[in-house]
């Protein structure tokens, strides 16, 4: 059995390979509610034969929205929205199926990207005042966001607990509490995006103070037997920022706190940032994560291919990859890596007779659809 597609425990939720399906942004809801674009693209990805699939980064507010088009969960209508999305896949894909939950603080009021991405100004259509930990805007000439005060902290926290509790009734396999890319929880841990001087800035630890609370409130309100994780840069490539360090030092706090694992990427919270690409990029990350804090780590970052995916999670630098942009080019990529690994993967029966004649035992239980 390649490691790739050996099984892996997070917390106490079984997945039946090493393969994640990383939370992609559609920004194709509306007013935060799924719709039918979301029932096909996570149809079609919840039939891929990866071990689990993580819903995009999911609003806890309106005003946590990275775009007006952005998926939520702070409304009935939100949550009736998606648990008809997530009923469908659910009749036809064993998958296990996660969330992140998010809050884009600065970066909020967007365009989507096929758009510009530009920040809407908050008087104009489809835009409004973002909060952040300090006033400073991501990017020079655009609107300064709101600083959070103790009143704005406590109602994020109580947006993230009412999210994680129709997370919960909507019967989701596991929560990851989105701390990555710049938005708002990786703007408290940066020292480039939060220059307060109360409790919650200055030195690492405060800086820490907020996402950990966070965390805290999502685990509480969230079913013990489900797991909590989180994603985080590991790095804002940028000198004076958000480094591997702190990451480590967040990551023992999160683990004394119940989290299951530890989904590293990097970058998102500075434009200055100086990024040098390459396979693999971020895998050395976590990897140093899975040595120095124990917690299962999900490596993601420019893996593409098949025999790269299974050196990572032989050599021991992961235990589990992450792929985004690679799965949207090829929806059947666990087919193709169990293919060329020797593996086998769960399809639906509908398209068992579809693989190549060398291939024939690729599906589990295909012989009970062979005629």
């Amino acid at each position: 059995m390649p490691k790739l597609f050996e099984p892996l425990q997070i917390g106490a939720l079984a997945l039946a390979n090493r393969i994640i399906i990383a939370p992609m942004c559609q920004y194709s809801a509306s007013e935060g509610s799924a719709g039918e674009w979301h029932l096909i693209h996570l149809g079609h990805l919840a039939l891929s034969g990866a071990g689990l699939l993580i819903v995009e980064a999911t609003a806890v507010s309106p005003e946590g929205r990275i775009t007006e088009g952005d998926l939520g969960l702070y409304s009935d209508a939100n949550e009736a929205a998606l648990g008809r999305v997530l009923g469908a896949v659910r009749a036809h894909a064993p998958i296990r199926i996660g969330m992140q939950l998010a809050h884009a603080g600065r970066k909020a009021s967007s365009r989507a990207p096929w758009l510009g991405g530009a920040q809407v100004p908050s008087d104009q259509p489809g835009g409004w005042v973002a909060v952040a930990p300090s006033a400073l805007p991501h990017s020079p000439g655009e609107e300064a966001p709101r600083a959070l005060d103790a009143a704005g902290l406590e109602k994020i926290r109580e947006d993230f607990r009412a999210a994680a509790r129709r997370a919960a009734r909507l019967g989701l396999d596991g929560l990851e509490i989105h701390a990555a890319h710049g938005y708002l929880l990786h703007q408290f841990l940066s020292p480039i995006a939060n220059q307060r001087s109360d409790e919650y800035g200055g030195s690492l630890a405060n800086r820490m103070r907020f996402p950990l609370e966070v965390f805290d409130v999502v685990r509480a309100a969230f079913p013990p037997d489900r797991p909590v994780w989180a994603r985080i840069s590991a790095t804002d490539w940028v000198p004076g920022g958000w480094d591997i360090e702190g990451t480590v030092a967040l990551s023992h706090e999160l683990k004394a706190r119940g989290c299951a694992a530890i989904h590293v990427s990097s970058g998102g919270v500075s434009p200055q940032q100086s990024i040098t690409l390459g396979p693999g990029y971020q895998v050395p990350f976590a990897q140093r994560v899975k040595a120095e804090v124990g917690l299962p780590t999900i490596a993601v970052g420019l893996i593409t291919d098949a025999e790269q995916a299974e050196s990572i999670i032989a050599n021991g630098e992961a235990d589990a990859i992450s792929l985004a942009r690679a799965m949207l080019y090829d929806p059947r990529w666990p087919w193709h890596a169990a293919a060329r690994l020797g593996a086998r993967v769960t399809a639906p029966p509908q398209y068992w007779r579809s693989h190549p004649r060398e291939h024939k035992d690729l599906f589990e239980n295909a012989a009970f659809g062979a005629r």
